[in-house]
């Protein structure tokens, strides 16, 4: 004998629907938040090391300031 299929109202399953959408949003709000700050600590790591790259050479602020300002087609 099947068992009888309880009905559900339009109602609920918007509450319940609404439910769903809140925690989901959550979720994803939470993991924007991570992502943003992975990408924050990824550019730190990033500029951390161009600047002991800078520190390591020998050119001055100068040369290094006029290599950055170089149109990347431009030839010396």
């Amino acid at each position: 004998m099947a068992r009888p299929r309880k009905v559900v109202s339009i109602d609920e399953r918007i509450a319940k629907a609404q439910e769903d959408v809140a925690k989901y949003k959550e979720k994803y709000n939470t993991a924007v938040a991570e992502l943003k700050d992975l990408l924050a600590q990824k550019e730190a790591e990033k500029r951390e090391k161009l600047l002991d790259a800078i520190e390591a050479s020998e050119w001055s602020y100068d040369e290094i300031m006029e290599v950055l300002k170089r149109k990347p087609d431009e030839e010396e």
